[in-house]
């Protein structure tokens, strides 16, 4: 096949085998290019294929020389249809791993389920005994819980509609948008999908099996923002998820094992396009940070976490025990920046206000596309495969 983008709302439906792998490359390349410091051996990482998660494991071995075990949920090729990116990326993470004598397996499954906790912890028993660090890092809009209930998460505000800016990306257009709030159903159900409820249920599993080490930290990811995304985020139902992520930090570490919400910074993921004028955000911020030569992007910042915030020393907090990794973003000088070119934004001064082209550029880069160096006229075979899992 010669495998081109074809973008569908806010995802695009194909992925570039080559062109993850390089994207996979760079990461490690950054990594390794990075001062290390003394880290976790033993890793599990729950959502392992994409954004945060992906580089979180890219850190972990590659600045601490810890093996891996990632949770993942994608799709292998199929006919005309590629693989998901998440699965040319872990296909790529474990053959770049296993190259430089590092232990990494991926389990292919629905992590909210019984069966892949089960058969990730028999893993974890059979090849490492035990972990000593646990990521939390799932976005899914959808969960099935035990009893076969399945619930749907909405990012709608709560309370009052919400009416401010956002973008037609294709079309680059912006106009005014409204957010009917969520019910309370709604808001019940965005909880049971995005909360903690399932990180507990994960750590809970891990220790009944004598899986987790008594030293073992676990850190799960968040997002606060400026009052622009509130409504939509912090404030919205998605908000209403992550104080229970919050609260769930709280719970797991008074049951014995330590564990962090690290608040990261606003970036473009398959997650983040979906969430009205969050896009519109992201694009600015883009802007101004790029200018202030303090934008990062999800390697950078799983870089900071792991060496610089958790285990380099005591780990770095606010005074709710949060790691800010969005404290680059938060900064007064970047925010009001922000915040002016907000007021005056409009479809006919994107150019000058807003770095479109950028976010366009990383929304391609999570799917493979618009890599230097990457052949994209090559007839390829999509059909790759993840070692640990052939």
């Amino acid at each position: 096949m010669i495998i081109q983008p074809k973008v569908r709302g806010f995802i695009c439906t194909t992925a570039h085998p080559a062109g993850c792998q390089a994207v996979v490359r760079q990461q490690i390349d950054y990594i390794k290019a990075q001062p290390h410091t003394d880290g976790p051996k033993k890793v599990l990482v729950i959502g392992a294929s994409m954004g945060y998660g992906l580089a979180s494991r890219i850190t972990a071995a590659y600045s601490f020389g810890a093996a891996t075990i990632g949770v993942i949920f994608d799709k292998p090729a199929g006919g005309v249809r590629t693989a998901s990116s998440g699965w040319y990326n872990t296909a790529a993470f474990e053959g770049f791993a296993q190259a430089d004598g590092l232990y990494a397996r991926t389990i292919n499954g629905d992590a909210y389920s019984q069966a892949v906790k089960e058969q990730t912890i028999d893993l974890i028993k059979k090849d490492l005994g035990k972990v000593d660090m646990v990521v939390y890092s799932l976005a899914s809009p959808r969960r099935t819980t035990a009893d076969g209930t399945t619930y749907s998460s909405v990012l709608k505000t709560v309370g009052q509609p919400y009416t401010n800016k956002t973008i037609d990306l294709k079309n680059r257009v912006v106009s005014d948008i409204t957010v009917q709030p969520a019910t309370e159903e709604e808001i019940a159900a965005t909880v049971k999908v995005m909360g903690g409820e399932d990180w507990k249920d994960w750590i809970s599993a891990l220790k009944a099996a004598d899986a987790l080490e008594d030293s073992a930290v676990t850190v799960a990811y968040s997002y606060i923002g400026p009052d622009i995304t509130h409504p939509m985020y912090a404030d919205g139902s998605i908000g209403k998820a992550k104080d229970d992520l919050f609260a769930a930090s709280r719970q797991i570490t008074a049951e014995g094992t330590q564990a962090y919400i690290s608040v990261n910074k606003a970036l473009v993921t398959q997650s983040s396009a979906a969430i009205p004028i969050v896009p519109l955000y992201i694009s600015i911020l883009y802007k101004v940070m790029k200018a202030h030569g303090t934008h990062e992007g999800c390697i950078e910042q799983m870089y900071r976490l792991m060496n610089q915030k958790l285990f380099n020393g005591a780990a770095v907090t606010d005074e709710e025990n949060r790691i800010r990794l969005d404290d680059l973003e938060m900064q007064p000088e970047i925010q009001s920046e922000v915040q002016e070119l907000w007021s005056t934004i409009a479809t006919e001064n994107l150019g000058t206000h807003a770095d479109i082209d950028g976010y366009f550029e990383d929304f391609y880069r999570l799917f493979g596309f618009g890599i230097d160096g990457v052949d994209y006229t090559a007839d390829l075979d999509p059909a790759v495969a993840i070692p640990s899992l052939a």
